[in-house]
């Protein structure tokens, strides 16, 4: 991992990483570049016994049943760690199916458990709302690589293809800017849904229509079987509303975004 690489203008770096690399390597990585890291632990005989002795507690501020959290040195690693955990008590159903399946090393036979080790000092819940993002992020680079074209690499240079990066990024961006514009006057900006690179394309780039000019004006036809008409219009008023004010924009609609 090399931080010389980066920008000047990174000041901290995070990782969350499933337990593909939870080793001592990759560990050991992170705290050589001052790296803050989060990284699913894989169930080993020695940390299902650490979890069978922890002080479990009640978990109101997660989904799981009880937390605990305690420091353990796996087998080769130069020092302890700290370890934050949640546990699941198993349903009626999901113990009747392990009475004839027995190779679970990940579980024991009343409860599941999810593990981090991590270097946050932070309380589990955030600990674990930090790590549970990585979900969303890799949704979101799939998309970007299978829609916004981030995948291809269009020459042999690292600079042409950094530069190919930048402008595929800034077409995803530039969506995700289009549809905060696109949503309801009285919507709460943090709580939308997000609305794929593909899903937009199809409500507002690759629409059918004609455009016409006549008596030296210059308009749009729109087929009659495009639904979200209303709903364009209303977006391209917008848009056409945005002007400069001091050091910024004048917001075209309420309640404005921060």
């Amino acid at each position: 991992m090399q931080r010389a690489a980066l920008p000047p203008g990174v000041k901290q770096i995070y990782g969350r990483v499933d337990s593909g690399f939870y080793c001592r390597e990759a560990v050991e990585a992170y705290e050589e570049c001052k790296a803050r890291f989060t990284i699913s632990a894989r169930k080993t005989s020695r940390l299902v016994e650490e979890l069978r002795r922890a002080e479990w507690k009640p978990s109101p501020k997660t989904d799981g049943d009880a937390e605990c959290e305690f420091r353990y040195q796996p087998d080769g690693w130069s020092k302890p760690y700290r370890f934050v955990a949640l546990r699941y008590e198993k349903t009626r159903d999901e113990m009747t199916a392990e009475e004839t399946e027995q190779y679970q090393l990940f579980e024991t036979r009343q409860y599941k458990y999810r593990v981090l080790v991590t270097d946050f000092s932070e309380p589990i819940h955030l600990v674990f709302g930090f790590y549970n993002q990585r979900g969303g992020a890799e949704n979101l680079i799939k998309e970007a690589n299978n829609d916004a074209g981030l995948t291809a690499h269009p020459s042999g240079r690292f600079d042409v293809n950094g530069n190919h990066f930048q402008l595929a990024m800034l077409a995803y961006n530039l969506n995700c800017w289009l549809m905060l514009f696109n949503r309801e006057p009285q919507a709460d900006a943090t709580a939308l849904r997000h609305t794929t690179l593909a899903t937009s394309r199809l409500r507002f780039l690759f629409v059918a229509a004609k455009i016409w000019r006549h008596a030296g004006r210059t308009g749009i036809s729109y087929s009659d079987h495009y639904e979200e008409k209303g709903v364009f219009e209303r977006l391209m008023n917008r848009l056409r509303l945005i002007e400069s004010r001091g050091s910024g924009y004048a917001p075209v609609m309420l309640p404005a975004l921060c």
